[in-house]
């Protein structure tokens, strides 16, 4: 019972040293921001509110915790101490809340896969791992920018890439190819076997791609000696999934990868224009952030995603 009241005391001294957290919030976000305007915008509060909340840590202090100019603020050298303190205690409370947040969500599992990757080959398969596992509630996230892994919000991704992701574990599920594909109607009006340099002259179809590992037509045709010059019929979409919807539609010619397009293949909803093929330099991979405890389902996943590429192997 002693000890009972001694931690009891103890906590309350704590509590009585400790600013208030709304204006401790406001300072860490300011200072991590360099400007009270920023801080006001993340926070969702006005500028004059972060201001007097700083004012107000100030006054309790009894010292600066800013320096002001006209168009920036910086941090004093005790506004540096306090802000080095305010992130760590906040990146600790933040990394012990995401943990309870896994443990909570037990069986629920958030996949992040680029939109093409998820339209064309997981969601196609998708059902089959559902009726394996029904107890697991999945999430897809279907983004072309690779997600920041370690902060929580995914708990494994599919990308196309080197293998070469820090703090994770990475898995190689297959490789691929890439040729021109297009409609059956729009082959049909076509030669049965063109070259690369035949292809040049048909309308392209493109997509634009910030991913240095993304084979676009410039590479391909470079690859077997050919090139476009000029200007060259042909539409250029955002995103891959359009291109691919345009060949469907008889709009011209795309670039196929393989793994994406395989079932449109096997359903002859798209047709090889062609024989050449290019393999590129890396691979699909499966990635989970390391440095925190593993979900069972993430697992499960894993197991039945990398046993994919065996299965159609063996069929």
């Amino acid at each position: 019972m002693v000890r009972l009241l001694q931690d009891e005391d103890a906590m309350k001294s704590l509590r009585r040293q400790l600013p208030p957290m709304t204006a401790l919030t406001a300072f860490e976000a300011a200072a991590r921001l360099s400007s009270f305007t920023r801080a006001a915008q993340e926070l969702g509060v006005t500028q004059a509110a972060v201001s007097r909340q700083i004012h107000a840590l100030e006054e309790e202090f009894g010292v600066s915790l800013f320096a002001r100019s006209h168009r920036k603020v910086t941090l004093t050298p005790q506004g540096r101490t306090l802000a080095a303190a305010a992130s760590a205690a906040f990146s600790l409370i933040a990394e012990a809340s995401s943990e309870l947040k896994r443990e909570s969500a037990g069986d629920d599992l958030t996949i992040s896969a680029t939109v093409a990757f998820s339209h064309f080959w997981l969601l196609p398969r998708i059902s089959e791992f559902s009726r394996l596992y029904p107890d697991i509630r999945l999430r897809i996230v279907s983004q072309d920018t690779m997600p920041i892994l370690d902060q929580g919000e995914v708990d494994v991704a599919i990308r196309f890439g080197d293998g070469n992701w820090p703090r994770c574990r990475v898995e190689k599920l297959f490789d691929d190819e890439v040729f021109p594909v297009c409609s059956a109607e729009f082959a049909a009006a076509k030669a049965t076997s063109l070259s690369p340099a035949d292809i040049v002259s048909l309308p392209l179809i493109s997509n634009e791609a910030e991913d240095p590992m993304w084979i676009g037509w410039d590479d391909w045709l470079a690859s077997f000696g050919a090139s476009r010059s000029g200007r060259r019929p042909g539409l250029r979409c955002s995103f891959y999934t359009e291109a691919i919807y345009a060949a469907l539609n008889g709009q011209g010619v795309a670039l196929g990868w393989n793994r994406l397009v395989d079932e449109l293949l096997a359903q002859r909803r798209l047709v090889r224009l062609g024989d050449a093929a290019l393999v590129p330099p890396g691979a699909y991979f499966v990635v989970v952030p390391t440095g925190r405890a593993e979900k069972s389902a993430v697992l499960r996943f894993t197991t039945w995603l990398t046993a994919r590429p065996q299965q159609a192997g063996a069929a």
